[in-house]
């Protein structure tokens, strides 16, 4: 059965991440991080953290307010339709369709965000300080949305506030450096286990936390790349910069995607089997 092959996708998946050894410059970086940040007042920490969160909700909330979702929501039961005429809502979305329909739905709207992603780093390397600037709260938005519409694709009303939360608590999964994301992973599986109301989270509501920021870290040694390479032009373009930028913004979609994508698949085959 589809499912079944699914599922041993996905385990030989999680492999990569249970298997994983991290190198001693791993563990130090681990060591020093968790020291300095030890040492902060906890409240300046607190607040630090709940700042950032409030971010990553608010950046939420403003893109289920925008055109451009409502149009991606038609988008996706238009094609949704093409499968089972009974599809009315987004939840009819889980309910009619095979896990193999919504992956193939999926895909459209993962290879959609990582185009956007590539042409978005791309611009980085090119323009001036004011792309530069604006990269990293761009590319979070974008790998925020593509969550979402990933989500939808599944049935998951993104408006709930459980499903809000679960959609950012996979986004900081999967932003998070390979030797904690099979952590993250079980944490997120037994959150879903557990829930009890869509309107009601059971778990822990903090996103954010020292092991998260490597990602906002390896970001700036993107930045002073870019800046390095910005000057060294080939007919008057500066296609290294131009390249970096445009691969790593898409190697962190590919990577947030394909981790998005994995849990929505195990939702609905687990959500199949209990129903």
């Amino acid at each position: 059965m589809a499912d079944d092959r699914i599922r041993r996708e996905l385990e030989i998946w999680l492999q990569q991440f249970r298997q994983y050894q991290p190198n001693d410059f791993e563990n130090m970086y681990d060591q020093w991080m968790h020291q300095n940040f030890q040492n902060l007042d906890p409240g300046v920490r607190n607040k630090f953290f709940s700042k950032l969160d409030a971010w990553f909700f608010h950046t939420h909330a403003f893109l289920q307010g925008t055109s451009y979702q409502y149009e991606a929501r038609a988008r996706i039961l238009t094609a949704g339709r093409i499968f089972s005429s009974n599809i009315h809502h987004i939840q009819d979305m889980e309910k009619e369709l095979t896990t193999d329909q919504l992956t193939y739905i999926a895909e459209q709207q993962m290879a959609r965000g990582r185009l956007y992603s590539f042409a978005q780093g791309g611009l980085t390397g090119a323009g001036g300080w004011l792309f530069l600037g604006v990269d990293y709260p761009m590319m979070m938005l974008m790998n925020i949305r593509a969550i979402q519409l990933i989500g939808l694709t599944f049935g998951h009303e993104m408006n709930h506030p459980y499903e809000m939360m679960i959609s950012l608590k996979v986004f900081h999964a999967a932003t998070l450096p390979k030797r904690l994301k099979a952590q993250a992973w079980e944490d997120l599986i037994q959150e879903v286990e557990k829930k009890e109301h869509n309107f009601i989270v059971a778990g822990d509501d903090r996103l954010t936390d020292e092991g998260w920021l490597e990602q906002p870290l390896k970001h700036c040694f993107k930045s002073l790349f870019i800046l390095m390479f910005r000057k060294k032009l080939v007919q008057g373009l500066p296609f290294i910069s131009i390249a970096i930028g445009a691969y790593s913004n898409y190697h962190l979609t590919k990577r947030v995607t394909e981790f998005a994508m994995k849990f929505y698949q195990y939702r609905h085959i687990t959500s199949e089997e209990g129903g």
